[in-house]
């Protein structure tokens, strides 16, 4: 009891080490919602965050399978909402919102694009990936192909994808976490990851699992309940808002607000408010909606962080089933988002992108639900980033302590010394996170969309030919993804620079640019394995072909063909 207490005195420690950012001023990216110090939601926060902290703890492992993937023991309800809850980011809680209330109709590109995914995977990879029954996303990689040099690369860029995904998500604890407790948004940032690493060094994936099955309960209950009161304030019945918003919509785009914000848009006002729900009313063209379509869909299909989550269950049946349960559970979220940007509208019509990221706090906030449900809704939204930090942190920390120091540098290791470097890199990647944190290039969910990129024109590429390919091989890989991630990283250092060509409106848009680059990541790695086909030794041939075999179930004899 002392050690559980010892531990869970992290986090009251943290907000007393943190409360003096208090003083630079509630939040200076905090805007449009209420300042200062909120006692109700604190506590709340509190409470959710000291029993994540307890959860870790009682879920503490000392080996590297209940590290990495939780013995897998997982069955497929509890996966399915560890995957949603994995899935379901501050991007999803926060940023969907802030997209379809800044951009309205074209901001449905990231729903379609981020549910799609889901059955790219589910009929591509998801039973395949179960059967090969390793840890890693870079080790399946580095065996099928191989390679050792596949691997690190694929270990490279599990780390990239870590660090940009984990920027996003901390932006949006640190917008909530300031909202709360009235700190400035850097003190936000490093209590966000005191919380994090205090959880995560101590159970691994196994209390991650069980933590992401908690915060799911919590934030698609935060998210959903409040719309309730919300719709039945904006003139709705309140039945089912999913439904009723339609009819307020309307009345939005003929200028009708709420009395709030002065009853009635007219002039310039009403047309900035209305262009939103227009077909390109706030710029982009087909070619940008697909495109983004696009690499949300493929982006999903590679996230090492979600992949991961197959080798945590039981038999492939169930890494199939648990994908479906994810889907529905994550469906509930997406079919509520477009609510809140229209509340959002109706509350706030010209807030614009100063608001879009804390749409969520700030439409109910406006519409005075009261502190305890803002505090509940604020509990979701940060169960929701801290979960899926927790998922990207070990994904990225699994690269690097399993894939690189115990498989390359160090194979004659212990459990205990993969088990100190995996929890030592796990620290390490938070302490990077916080620095990019601290700076972050764009929204929530644009920033998430990049490191959608990156998994779309890498990893998915590499797996997809890993098991549907039998002539791909570790030379058309290693060009493939070499290639794939070389033109993102441009494509994201274009956009930071403020490049027109990778901007929202160009012809690789940093957010978008999977549908030019992971088709020729594909092509790339078919043509190169077709070419260097005869420099691969019989040896490797055999390994790979062994590998195909059980990624299909194929028996290594087949009945009929006489002996091996």
């Amino acid at each position: 009891m002392v050690t559980i207490a010892r531990h869970l005195c992290l986090v009251p420690t943290l907000v007393l080490i943190c409360l003096p950012g208090a003083a630079l001023g509630a939040g200076e990216e905090i805007y449009q919602v209420e300042q200062g110090f909120k006692l109700i939601p604190a506590i709340i926060m509190m409470a959710t965050l000291a029993l994540y902290v307890g959860v870790g703890f009682l879920s503490k492992v000392s080996d590297t399978s209940g590290y990495w993937v939780a013995g897998q023991g997982i069955g497929k309800y509890g996966n399915g909402a560890a995957i949603a809850s994995d899935w379901m980011s501050a991007a999803s809680f926060m940023g969907v919102a802030g997209l379809l209330y800044l951009k309205g109709w074209f901001g449905l590109g990231y729903i379609i694009g981020w549910t799609g995914g889901y059955v790219l995977l589910l009929v591509l990879l998801a039973a395949q990936l179960r059967r090969f029954g390793k840890f890693t996303i870079p080790e399946f990689l580095g065996d099928r192909y191989d390679s050792h040099a596949v691997r690190l690369i694929a270990a490279s860029v599990t780390v990239i994808i870590a660090i940009t995904y984990s920027t996003a998500q901390f932006k949006g604890i640190g917008l909530v976490c300031g909202w709360i407790f009235g700190m400035s948004y850097t003190a936000s940032v490093f209590f966000a990851a005191g919380v994090v690493c205090a959880y995560m060094l101590i159970s691994g994936m196994s209390g991650v699992t069980r933590n992401q099955q908690i915060q799911y309960v919590i934030l698609i209950s935060a998210f959903l309940i409040p719309l309730w009161i919300l719709i039945r304030k904006a003139g709705g019945t309140g039945i089912l808002p999913q439904l009723e918003y339609g009819r307020i919509l309307a009345g939005l785009m003929e200028g009708h607000v709420a009395a709030e914000a002065g009853g009635r848009l007219t002039g310039e006002d009403l047309i900035e408010a209305s262009k939103v729900y227009l077909p390109w009313g706030t710029g982009g063209t087909i070619y940008h909606f697909i495109a983004l379509v696009f690499t949300l869909m493929v982006g999903t299909a590679g996230l090492p962080h979600i992949m991961i989550r197959f080798y945590t269950v039981k038999n492939e049946d169930v890494a199939r089933r648990s994908v479906l349960w994810g889907l529905f559970f994550i469906g509930l979220l997406y079919w509520s988002s477009p609510v809140y940007a229209a509340m959002g509208k109706f509350w706030n019509p010209l807030g614009g992108a100063q608001v879009a990221d804390v749409i969520i706090l700030s439409a109910p906030e406006r519409a005075g639900l009261g502190q305890a449900f803002l505090g509940y809704l604020a509990s979701g939204a940060l169960a929701a980033g801290i979960s899926t930090v927790a998922g990207l942190l070990l994904a990225g920390a699994s690269a690097v302590a399993h894939d690189f120091y115990a498989t390359v540098l160090r194979p004659e290791s212990n459990d205990r010394q993969r088990l100190f470097v995996g929890r030592l890199f796990t620290a390490i990647l938070c302490g990077i996170v916080i620095v990019t944190a601290l700076y972050p290039p764009a929204l929530i969910a644009q920033i998430v969309a990049m490191a959608f990129a990156i998994a779309g024109n890498t990893i998915f590429p590499a797996c997809v030919l890993a098991v549907w390919y039998s002539k791909a091989n570790k030379y058309g890989a290693l060009a493939g993804m070499t290639f794939g991630l070389t033109m993102t990283l441009i494509a994201m250092a274009g956009w930071m620079l403020r490049i027109p060509a990778f901007g929202d409106t160009g012809i690789l848009p940093a957010t978008s640019s999977a549908l030019i680059v992971c088709p020729l990541a594909f092509l790339i790695n078919i043509i190169v394995s077709n070419l260097t086909h005869e420099k691969v030794t019989a040896e490797s041939a055999m390994k790979m072909d062994d590998i195909l075999r059980r990624l299909h179930n194929i028996p290594d004899e087949v009945e009929g063909s006489g002996s091996r």
